[in-house]
C-alpha cells in the first residue's frame, strides 16, 4: 500500500519517470520477507526435531481453524488480480502461506491429539516450507528481473518486432528496450528506420491527420 500511495507522486525533473519503479522494489522486498519467514519456519521445525516440545493439539487446532478461515477469504479477495500485478500476487501469497501455516498447525493439533506423536508438528511444517518456497521463487525471480531492467515476462520482444516489421514503410528496426516503470505498466523504446520519401499521406489516413 505505500509502494501504490508513493507511485501516484507525479514525475519530477529529477524523477522523469515518476516514482512507479516503488512498486517493483516492494515486490521484491515482500519476496524476500516471505523467504525469511519461511526459512525461519524450517530453521524451527528442524529444532523441534532435535528437541521434540510437547504441545496441546486440540488448542492449538482450534486457533489455527480460525486463522485458516480468515485467511483464505482475505486470499480470495486478491486472487483475480494476481497475476496482473507483482504486488498483488505478493500480497496473495502472503495470506495464502498464512492459510497454510493454519491448515498444517490444524492437521498437526489433530494427529497429536491422537497419536502423541509430536514430531509431526516440525514435519508438517517443513512441507508447507517446501510448498511456499516453490510458489514464492518465481515471484522473487520476476521482481529481480524487473528490477534491473530486464524484459518483463509476459512480454515477447521478437514478436514486438515482427509486428513493427510488417509495415511495409518500415526499413528496419533495431536498439529495441523493453523494461518495466510498475509491476503494471512497461515502456518500450526503439529505433526505426523508414522509408526515405515518406510523406504524411503516406502513414496517416486523410481523416486522422
Amino acid at each position: 500500500m505505500f509502494a501504490f500511495k508513493i507511485a501516484k507522486k507525479k514525475a519530477t525533473n529529477r524523477y522523469t519517470y515518476g516514482f512507479h519503479n516503488s512498486t517493483i522494489l516492494a515486490s521484491l522486498t515482500n519476496a524476500v520477507i516471505l523467504l525469511i519467514a519461511v526459512g525461519s519456519i524450517g530453521r524451527e521445525a528442524i529444532q523441534r526435531f532435535l528437541t521434540p516440545e510437547a504441545t496441546q493439539g486440540s488448542t492449538i487446532s482450534i486457533v489455527a481453524a480460525i486463522g485458516i478461515v480468515i485467511n483464505s477469504i482475505s486470499a480470495y479477495l486478491f486472487f483475480k488480480g494476481k497475476e496482473k500485478d507483482l504486488n498483488v500476487k505478493c500480497a496473495y501469497l502472503h495470506l495464502l502461506t498464512d492459510a497454510l501455516v493454519s491448515l498444517g498447525v490444524v492437521l498437526a493439533g489433530i494427529l497429536i491429539s491422537l497419536t502423541n506423536y509430536y514430531w509431526i508438528d516440525p514435519f508438517i511444517s517443513l512441507l508447507i516450507m517446501i510448498v511456499v518456497i516453490s510458489s514464492t521463487w518465481n515471484l522473487l525471480t520476476e521482481s529481480l528481473r524487473l528490477s534491473i531492467d530486464g524484459v518483463p515476462k509476459k512480454v515477447n520482444i521478437h514478436k514486438i518486432k515482427e509486428l513493427i516489421s510488417n509495415y511495409s514503410e518500415i526499413k528496419s528496426i533495431h536498439h529495441v528496450h523493453i523494461w518495466a516503470i510498475s509491476t503494471s505498466h512497461n515502456a518500450m523504446t526503439a529505433h526505426l528506420v523508414l522509408e526515405e520519401d515518406l510523406s504524411e499521406e503516406k502513414v496517416l489516413p486523410q481523416n486522422n491527420k
